[in-house]
């Protein structure tokens, strides 16, 4: 009975109706994007940690994240190669190069990962089959995300970073995340022929690989009481809750996308309120009417909620299918992961229900002067 009574009142006056359906759609949209970017920019930070084979991770105490994370001594991973459970640990050097065509033009930032082929220290197809590329002198693989202000990515295209000549062997696609604008892979010979004024004793991450039934947490706390303090371990889980933790509260992803949400959810409840509470108004004879044959409070108060919960239903679908499309444009233009989980979906639905039922809550007030003897 309430979602019958609550259809027609909203069928009564189609403009106003399509209005709030309007209102809460681009307000649910808003968080629709919102929680998006608040979720992918972390994501984005794990992008190529997530294609890399390790079970704990060494980086320098003073890491911050990828593209800040310093470097520490090589012979670290000598000392955990003698920790029982460690299997394999793997240097892996990160610099920055300033990439130019052969014929010259603008020269661009450009991060420069090395590592030795022969490791598989990344889990990706289009990189362990092109180990032998890898292995050439002055040869790179290019990320295929890589921005098109670099030029065609064709293979055996001659390029120089900085200033060295160097040869695309070919293409791959992980994600560039927040390495910047371009990636591209080398192993260690080639790695420091671009940087040879790189000391050779020091490295960004230390990919450490346990054997089999080796639990990650006691192989961890092992490393920490035997390494020197500039090197810190890092579990996989460690590292995503040091990763979210700093995008979410060391940058303004967390206060900017965050007081968004906020903003969103809050922006919903008032126009979904302002609707109820001008229905409500409008409404008010009737409304004495029903209580005047019988009706108690709780079912008027039913029949308000469910016109609150209507709007948002006829405004979440709309908005769910444009925040595909918006998705699809976040991917493609900022190139971070942007996906609608079914947990996102469901939060956001959750969050809309709770948009009504707060709005239909503020407007209950108006519907209590709803007393026959006044009314009539």
């Amino acid at each position: 009975m309430p979602f019958e009574v609550a259809c027609r009142v909203l069928a009564h006056q189609k403009g106003r109706t399509a209005l709030a359906i309007g209102g809460v759609f681009v307000a649910i949209l808003l968080i629709f994007i919102e929680l998006g970017f608040f979720l992918a920019v972390p994501q984005g930070g794990m992008l190529i940690y997530d294609h890399m084979r390790f079970d704990l991770l060494l980086v320098s105490k003073d890491y911050v994240f990828m593209a800040q994370s310093w470097q520490f001594p090589q012979r670290a991973l000598a000392v955990a190669l003698k920790v029982p459970g460690v299997a394999q640990a793997t240097p892996v050097y990160l610099g920055d190069a300033k990439w130019q065509g052969a014929a010259g033009g603008p020269r661009i930032d450009i991060s420069i990962i090395g590592f030795d082929p022969g490791s598989r220290a990344f889990a990706a197809a289009g990189i362990e089959s092109r180990s032998a590329v890898l292995a050439r002198a002055d040869t790179i693989l290019v990320d295929g995300s890589t921005r098109p202000i670099f030029g065609p990515l064709t293979v055996g295209r001659k390029i120089t970073l900085d200033g060295r000549p160097m040869t695309i062997g070919g293409r791959y696609r992980l994600g560039t995340g927040f390495l910047g604008l371009g990636v591209a892979l080398v192993d260690p010979e080639n790695f420091f022929r671009i940087f040879p004024r790189r000391p050779s004793g020091q490295v960004n991450f230390g990919l450490v690989t346990l054997r089999p039934g080796a639990d990650p947490d006691k192989v961890a706390a092992a490393l920490r009481a035997v390494l020197p303090t500039d090197t810190q371990v890092l579990t996989r889980a460690g590292l995503t809750r040091q990763e979210v933790a700093y995008w979410t509260t060391k940058t303004g992803t967390g206060i900017i996308f965050g007081s968004g949400l906020v903003v969103a959810f809050i922006v919903g409840i008032m126009i979904l309120y302002q609707t109820l509470a001008t229905q409500v108004a409008r409404q008010l004879p009737q409304f004495a009417m029903l209580k005047a044959i019988g009706y108690r409070n709780r079912a008027l108060n039913a029949i308000v909620l469910a016109e609150a919960v209507l709007i948002m239903l006829l405004a979440f679908l709309p908005a769910l299918g444009a925040a595909f499309a918006l998705y699809i444009v976040i991917r493609r233009e900022t190139l971070l992961p942007a996906t609608l989980s079914p947990a996102e979906l469901g939060a956001v639905f959750a969050t809309g229900l709770a948009m009504a039922a707060a709005s239909a809550l503020f407007s209950l007030g108006r519907l209590r002067r709803a007393h026959p003897a006044d009314i009539f």
